[in-house]
């Protein structure tokens, strides 16, 4: 068939011109249907929300926060030791005369009165009595107060009650001081004022991009509406899938991100059309049958990304993957039904010129004499166009070299050594670390079920159980073994000579639960767990170790044929992979060099040198490589419009490029400020996870599609765009544009 006779896909103003009755699809029917009842479509949204707001305020689920869901020491503690299988907080202790001296000893016990007497305690230890409590020079001290209940339990203001109460019994040359989850919880929460930043900072970005307030406020409108379902869903979802304090602000940014995102694309092409001449409800079909079809992909492919997260088997990742993807999913509806409702109650006054003009060297130019104006980004494609081995060894090398720090990469979760300096959590660190050394901040709880009450024997082993874990190379002490009531279980806890966010201390917990207890407890009938937060972790990391690189290759895998599917292109999908992979690893090696190595950390708010979280990764994998996929699906379906209708490759991506780059632009720009508004956040962890986000969109929304993307596509040509013909008969058939031919049907036009 010639050029000339082939079908062409009709020009988008054409097309919407043409009222959108023709090839409006699902999407461009379902656009229409909520454009025409926008007053129920947005009562619905407001109705279903509020609805979904108060059922999550009366039946939510409380958040859970511990990674070591399978703990059969936890299991002996909590059947055996009741009064020990709560939250504990450590009272430290320091005095500049003895802790031994009379005055101090008695204005410790009238303090440890008051705790006593705190809700949900169950005991409180005398540092006088309890061996191994008073620092060898005599002048630090330190008392356990243990909960009956989990540290969830406890309220913000009965936490901060019980850190005033540590503050006000200070004086004298006496300084009290708690640490523990429930002072840290309170001190360094996971969220913070991240979302109202996030959204002001997007705010101004969309003025600045469409120079239009209602143009402004229609993206914010939806990504919120779509945020508030989602997060009351996770609230009431937790009864199935319990989620951990970081998973709403995770979702929540997410979904701020990716609905603004998603809504700026809609919203765009709706404008496009009303400026070309279409009715505004033939502008919003098209708009839905064209960017909301792209839409569509996206958030199916950031979807796809969470749940990932389901095929590490863990309880905790199963509740953070169900509450971002619902997130995902309700902020997905929104823009594929609130929206177009709201662009009906607009009308055409979005075709109205924007009052904020770019700069000029952005704007269409003449290069030449008789040729047609060019857009900046037009002009910049068709540079990269004729330098592209150059274009794109130096944008490869670029994104390698901020990659290479993650070769050393090192995982942990942080301790109270990463609270910020002046919280009173780190002034109990530095207290114990100073009497007790370093270890003390990450003890090894032994729990072990015993074969008979009380005997001889059993004592003797248990005995026997303690000398093995007191003579294990890097224990620094070991407290005495406590039986329980019933005599049917033992505990002690070892504390390592270094802290926990040393590799050394790893090791030492594998080596104790893999080696030391299976010897010490061998013939006797004692088995024995290795227990507590510090063992939790490293569970956890093994796990993750484990089941990673499946978790990697699953995401991987989906995210491709979806992509293959859409664009009918085996080229166009393993190029979006390794494209993603590549903005990946760039911003874990900024990570590590912010974090870990310290540089510029103080302009972050990190306190001080601290590994990645061990979760930090992993999140940021599943959460990048949906997002990347966005821009990806976004530019790719503009250019496949262009070469379905021209089978020029180069023209089709310097047009592409050109039609895309403004909005995919803003929309980096309102992810990058939602991502960096965490970074405000008090807690390390949701620092490292905003800054890794940040980088990566940043790095993936300039350096690879601007210069990577349309580099690589000059070089490979018409190959972009093959697809074998069996392939083709297998898989399902799927367009970006309803209504037009696949890119594989142009290029066997041109052929």
């Amino acid at each position: 068939m010639s050029h000339a006779n082939s079908p062409r896909a009709p020009h988008p103003g054409q097309a919407a011109s043409q009222g959108g009755s023709q090839g409006a699809g699902l999407l461009g029917g379902l656009g229409r249907a909520c454009y025409r009842h926008r007053w129920i479509t947005l009562l619905t949204w407001i109705i279903g929300v509020a609805c979904l707001i108060a059922l999550w305020q009366q039946f939510g689920a409380a958040a859970l926060n511990t990674f070591n869901s399978s703990d059969p020491g936890q299991t002996v503690l909590n059947q055996h030791f009741p009064r020990a299988s709560g939250d504990a907080l450590t009272l430290a202790v320091k005095s500049t005369a003895p802790v031994t001296s009379p005055a101090v000893k008695a204005q410790v016990a009238s303090t440890l009165v008051q705790f006593e007497r705190a809700p949900y305690v169950t005991s409180v230890s005398d540092p006088y009595t309890s061996p191994g409590q008073v620092s060898r020079d005599g002048h630090i001290a330190f008392s356990t107060v243990q909960f009956g209940i989990a540290g969830s339990g406890i309220s913000t203001s009965e936490a901060t009650s019980l850190m005033n109460d540590a503050r006000a019994a200070s004086g004298h040359g006496v300084t009290f001081s708690l640490g523990g989850d429930v002072v840290d919880q309170e001190e360094t929460p996971y969220g913070g004022p991240t979302d109202g930043v996030g959204v002001i900072a997007a705010a101004v970005i969309l003025l600045i991009a469409f120079g239009s307030l209602l143009a402004m406020g229609l993206p914010i409108a939806t990504a919120v509406l779509g945020i508030g379902a989602g997060l009351s869903l996770i609230g009431l979802l937790g009864h199935l899938f319990p989620a951990p304090s970081f998973s709403p602000i995770i979702a929540g940014l997410i979904g701020l991100g990716v609905g603004i995102d998603y809504a700026l694309f809609i919203v765009t092409r709706f404008r496009e059309g009303l400026r070309a001449g279409a009715a505004p409800e033939a502008a919003a079909v098209t708009a839905m049958r064209t960017a909301g079809r792209s839409v569509l992909v996206a958030g199916i492919t950031v979807v796809i990304g969470m749940l990932g997260l389901l095929i590490l088997r863990q309880a905790l990742l199963n509740g953070v993957a169900v509450a971002a993807a619902a997130t995902v999913a309700m902020v997905l509806l929104a823009s594929l039904t609130l929206l177009p409702a709201l662009l009906g109650f607009s009308g055409s006054r979005l075709a109205k010129p924007s009052r904020i003009k770019p700069p000029a060297w952005t704007r269409k130019t003449t290069i030449r004499s008789g040729e047609p104006k060019l857009p900046a980004a037009e002009r910049w494609a068709r540079v990269i166009q004729r330098h592209p081995v150059v274009a794109a060894s130096v944008s490869g090398a670029f994104i390698l070299v901020l990659a290479a720090p993650a070769l050393g990469l090192k995982l942990s979760f942080p301790d109270e050594s990463a609270q910020a300096r002046g919280t009173m959590g780190y002034a109990s660190y530095a207290t114990m670390a100073q009497g007790f050394g370093p270890g003390f901040d990450a003890p090894v709880i032994i729990a072990a079920t015993l074969p008979g009450p009380h005997a001889d024997t059993v004592l003797a082993n248990t005995g026997r159980l303690a000398a093995a874990v007191a003579a294990t190379p890097g224990v620094a002490a070991v407290t005495p073994v406590v039986v329980s009531k019933d005599g049917e279980a033992a505990m002690l806890i070892a504390y390592p000579t270094t802290g926990e966010q040393d590799p050394a201390t790893d090791t030492l917990v594998d080596r104790i639960s893999g080696t030391v207890l299976p010897r010490a407890t061998a013939g006797t009938g004692i088995s024995a767990y290795v227990t507590g937060p510090n063992a939790g972790n490293v569970s956890f990391a093994n796990l993750i170790g484990q089941r990673l690189p499946w978790l990697i290759g699953v995401v991987v895998a989906l995210s491709m044929l979806l992509l293959l599917v859409v664009f009918r292109s085996v080229v166009i999908a393993v190029k979006a992979a390794v494209m993603n992979l590549l903005s990946i690893t760039a911003a874990y090696g900024v990570l590590v060099m912010v974090s870990q190595n310290g540089w510029l950390g103080s302009l972050f708010g990190f306190p001080e040198k601290v590994p990645v979280t061990t979760w930090v990764p992993m999140f940021l994998f599943v959460i990048l490589f949906g997002l990347s996929m966005d821009y990806e699906v976004f530019l790719l379906s503009r250019v496949r419009e262009e070469y379905d209708s021209s089978g020029d490759n180069a023209a089709a991506v310097a047009r592409g490029l050109s039609r895309t780059a403004r909005v995919i632009t803003a929309a980096a720009a309102i992810m990058v400020a939602v991502f960096l508004s965490i970074v405000i956040a008090p807690n390390v962890s949701t620092k490292q996870i905003g800054l890794g986000l940040a980088v990566a969109i940043l790095v993936d929304a300039t350096v690879v599609r601007l210069v990577l993307v349309p580099s690589v596509m000059e070089l490979l040509g018409r190959a972009n765009w093959w697809l074998p013909g069996w392939l083709d008969r297998l898989l399902p058939q799927a367009s970006l544009s309803e209504d037009e031919p696949s890119a594989l049907h142009a290029a066997r036009r041109d052929g």
